[in-house]
């Protein structure tokens, strides 16, 4: 059961990875309610550097926290799937899902809405089940 137990937590990453990939670059869904919040931040650079705008790095971030859940389930998938005695014995990689899972959790509950942190607090769970199927 362990096996199922992370092969389906990580698909829900990579589904939501993926869901929120294409939200970002086929829809608006991530535009500003208020047209002019999105034309200032098409206007304007962060302190940091004046080389992109906010608009830009909104959509670089977007972007990239998209690919690092595709990533993720990418990875894990596979290893769970056929290499799955990598996982049972190594600490590493039993528990790095349910510690990933957990800090996008607290990003989720604090930054984001609820679909994101149902989808998380699920995938979480079936984590921390892996990880107890795979010690019990």
């Amino acid at each position: 059961m362990a096996k199922v137990f992370i092969v389906s937590g990580a698909l829900i990453f990579g589904v939501l990875g993926t869901i929120h990939l294409l939200f970002t670059f086929f829809t608006n869904r991530f535009d500003t309610v208020d047209p002019s919040v999105k034309e200032s931040m098409k206007s304007t650079s962060p302190l940091l550097t004046r080389q992109t705008t906010i608009w830009n790095a909104w959509v670089g971030f977007n972007a990239s926290h998209s690919l690092g859940a595709m990533i993720f389930a990418g990875i894990y998938i596979p290893l769970t799937v056929f290499h799955f005695e990598v996982i049972q014995h190594s600490i590493w990689f039993l528990y790095l899902p349910v510690v990933v899972g957990l800090s996008y959790l607290i990003l989720a509950k604090k930054y984001w809405f609820k679909t994101p942190f149902n989808g998380v607090l699920i995938a979480t769970i079936l984590f921390v089940a892996g990880v107890i199927s795979v010690n019990i």
